[in-house]
């Protein structure tokens, strides 16, 4: 059984829309939101270091890569090593294929797409056979991502070199680039 919970911005706002609820799902209440609080500050750790970079006018190159991108992606699997979570971040559209979204991960990436609203959503689900919650809080580009993000002819020498099949361009601003997603195993 799959419980759905999912944030809406509304205004200043948000809204909790229920549509079932499952009782491990109040159980795991503390546990997904400090997996919650963490994507956040990741996310917002993600869009400073990419505003500022772009600020300063530095090329878009492996070190900028190194200084923008690699520290949330190295931050989010230390929160799930410490935490027992399993994240990583998921797109349609990626660059990496350890990043292409699973059959789940896919559904909810449609969602984020039909609905600009849908921020966040929570899902009673299994992983690897163990029970849990998985949070997926939706990616949007930013004008700071296109110098990677952008054009595919406009993309760094490095990424065009190290991601042959590389599939995350094209984006404008506004787009649904992913999501991150955590699961959280139920508590034994």
């Amino acid at each position: 059984m799959q419980s759905l919970i999912s944030l809406h911005t509304i205004g200043l706002g948000l809204v909790l829309s229920v549509v079932t609820a499952a009782p491990t799902v109040a159980q795991q209440g503390e546990r997904v939101g400090k997996a919650v609080a963490e994507i956040e500050r990741l996310d917002a750790l993600r869009s400073t270091l990419a505003a500022t970079f772009a600020q300063t006018g530095a090329p878009a190159d492996q070190e900028a890569f190194g200084r923008v991108c690699r520290p949330v992606g190295m931050a989010m699997q230390q929160g799930a090593r410490e935490n027992g979570w399993i994240a990583r971040q998921v797109a349609i559209k990626y660059r990496n294929p350890a990043n292409a979204a699973d059959a789940e991960a896919e559904r909810a990436l449609h969602q984020f797409r039909q609905d600009p609203a849908l921020r966040a959503m929570t899902l009673r689900t299994k992983l690897d056979g163990k029970s849990g919650t998985r949070y997926l809080r939706r990616i949007n580009v930013e004008a700071s991502c296109l110098l990677c993000h952008g054009k595919k002819s406009a993309r760094p020498e490095f990424i065009a070199r190290n991601y042959p099949a590389d599939r995350a361009h094209g984006f404008r601003v506004g787009d649904l680039r992913g999501a991150y997603s955590v699961f959280v195993p139920d508590a034994p």
